[in-house]
């Protein structure tokens, strides 16, 4: 029998899983990953967690943040920095890469096997270049405070169910022993469904359970006997998975607060509302319609093909003779997609993050069918990426002037610039190669943001070890724009006693925010050993000159601009908006 083949185009599709997959490895310890503003938070558990010595209960100096989270994220973070000794960004960000990787090989295996035979290479990386393109994969799927986790353990159950139902596809057979799981597939079903739930909530049990019971009897032959025993199987999966759950309130030595900040204040609290329900429905700060449109919006970039998708598939199920022809497969990826967005419209607090489990499926069910969505939407895409990819070479070559990025690291930027500009104009230029060319130019984006930042991500762009020798045991006064940012500066400055001074004085605990900056500066110098403060102008120098000394600077990208700060006039001269300098300030005495 002669070996098979590869072919050069699912060369080029596997290179693009590869590319795709290496980049959330680049730069995964930087700064300026994108990441959830609650990161920093949950670090700072993690870690005065890990000083206690103790699993239980966790430990937090910001006011309302100790149980908001369940115990087993606070964990890896414990187990992968070593409970501090491998106390990095990037260990604490690996086991989420893990989990990312895990649930792309799942879902491009399934995509692989529901696929015709001609085209499974390329549908299997075409699901799992979508995947790891979604930004919501891309932001929550490769940092610390993660939805990789709970995606991959609340999605076991589903994947479980449609290896089912394929088998029996396969076999030609669609009896229901074959079809439908035993009293050990469920009873392991709840574990999963507890692991899940306790990286980020009980609450995830509910729409775990409800799509693992659509999906076992949609398509299923109807009998009394196989509802019930599904409805059964499913809820002793949901009684399991809490029950795990659960062990949280056991184990830990204050359960009362367990309950007041995680049960009451973090969950039950997003079902209340004092508008009443259906007027918060409708005209709250989180209507219901938003929700519609969770799919699309964690898709990011590639929102408009998501869109496309979406309205495909409405019209596909609109009508019924093509959906009672749907295949056994497709009915699991449909209860899958439809139940968790229909649960989590129901809150009064609704989020595209909260159905970001079910994204996998997304992927499985557009890489199907990626040949039928209309250009349109892929075209939008790239007249998107082509002005945001201009805009990324831009910096970089700011940059390049600034000294902060070398010739070598500009001209990788501009190359992918141009690649993801290339891939634009062909996609324009023929009709076929729109659809390849916007997953090409989406990655060229988040390729040129990672290497675009790479140079201020970098070891070397930190505080020098002297420097941090220096400041060991010191008392340093650090900015803190948002809630636990601050926390950053653990990672820059290892065993220095860190206080937070807000930035822009906005939160509780900000130290002289009514002060004059010049005024406020000298106090902070006067109190502390050493002030890390953020430069106005990029032209100033430390106010403080020559009562203080600079021990050392690095550059710092600006987050948060006011009103007016950037415009159409200054867009493209990003040096007056974007960089300025972080100096580490100490009072000459």
């Amino acid at each position: 029998m002669p070996n098979k083949q590869i072919a050069p185009a699912d060369i080029a599709w596997l290179a693009l899983v590869f590319i795709a997959s290496a980049l959330y490895l680049l730069g995964l310890g930087g700064s300026y990953a994108p990441t959830n503003g609650d990161e920093m938070v949950y670090i700072h558990i993690a870690r005065m967690t890990a000083e206690s010595d103790h699993w239980l209960p966790l430990q937090s100096e910001l006011v309302g943040t100790r149980n908001t989270k369940p115990p087993l994220l606070i964990w890896q973070a414990m187990v992968a920095g070593g409970w501090g000794e491998t106390w990095s960004l990037f260990a604490l960000r690996l086991p989420s890469i893990a989990y990312t990787f895990a649930t792309t090989a799942l879902l491009a295996f399934f995509a692989y096997r529901m696929s015709e035979a001609s085209s499974r290479v390329r549908t299997a990386c075409v699901a799992a270049a979508l995947y790891l393109l979604f930004f919501s994969t891309f932001r929550y799927g490769r940092v610390y405070l993660t939805s990789a986790p709970e995606t991959f353990w609340l999605a076991l159950p589903m994947w479980w169910v449609l290896w089912l139902r394929l088998r029996a596809s396969a076999d030609g057979s669609m009896h229901r022993a074959d079809t439908t799981p035993g009293p050990v597939a469920y009873t392991l079903f709840g574990i999963a469904m507890g692991l899940g739930a306790a990286y980020k909530s009980f609450a995830l049990v509910a729409p775990a359970a409800a799509a693992l019971w659509c999906a076992v009897l949609l398509n299923t032959p109807w009998s009394w006997r196989t509802a019930l025993r599904t409805t059964l199987g499913c809820g002793w999966s949901a009684v399991l998975g809490l029950g795990i759950f659960a062990l949280w309130f056991v184990l830990d030595p204050d359960p009362a607060s367990v309950w007041q900040e995680f049960v009451v204040a973090e969950n039950a609290g997003k079902m209340s509302s004092s508008m009443g329900y259906w007027q918060a429905a409708l005209s709250g700060p989180y209507p219901m319609w938003t929700q519609l449109l969770a799919y699309p919006s964690n898709g990011g970039l590639l929102a408009l093909p998501v869109l496309g998708f979406c309205l495909l598939a409405l019209r596909h199920t609109g009508q019924l003779r093509r959906l009672s022809n749907l295949s056994p497969s497709l009915w699991v990826l449909l209860a899958w997609i439809v139940v968790w967005l229909v649960v989590f419209t129901v809150p009064n607090q609704r989020s595209e993050r909260y159905v970001i489990t079910a994204m996998p499926a997304v992927a499985i069910a557009m890489a199907l069918v990626w040949d039928r969505l209309p250009r349109l939407w892929f075209w939008l895409t790239l007249l998107i990426t082509v002005p945001a990819l201009v805009m990324l070479g831009r910096i970089s070559w700011v940059m390049g002037n600034l000294s902060m990025a070398s010739t070598s690291e500009v001209a990788i930027t501009l190359i992918a610039a141009g690649a993801g500009i290339t891939a634009a104009i062909a996609g324009f230029c023929r009709k076929s190669w729109a659809g390849n060319a916007s997953l090409v130019a989406v990655l060229a984006v988040y390729g040129c943001f990672t290497l675009m930042v790479q140079p201020i991500s970098k070891d070397e762009a930190g505080y020098s070890p002297a420097i941090e020798a220096q400041m060991k045991g010191q008392r340093v006064a650090v900015p803190n724009g948002f809630t636990g940012q601050y926390e950053r500066y653990h990672f820059q400055l290892h065993g220095a006693r860190i206080t937070p001074y807000d930035a822009e004085g906005r939160n509780t605990g900000a130290l002289y925010p009514e002060m004059p900056p010049k005024e406020r500066l000298a106090r902070l110098l006067n109190e502390f050993d050493a002030v890390v403060w953020l430069q106005e102008d990029l032209n100033e120098l430390p106010s403080c000159l020559p009562d203080c000394t600079m021990l050392a600077q690095r550059w710092h990208v600006k987050s948060r601009h006011k009103d007016g700060e950037v415009t159409l006039d200054n867009l493209w001269q990003v040096q007056d908006w974007l960089f300025r300098r972080e100096w580490l300030l100490t009072a000459t005495r």
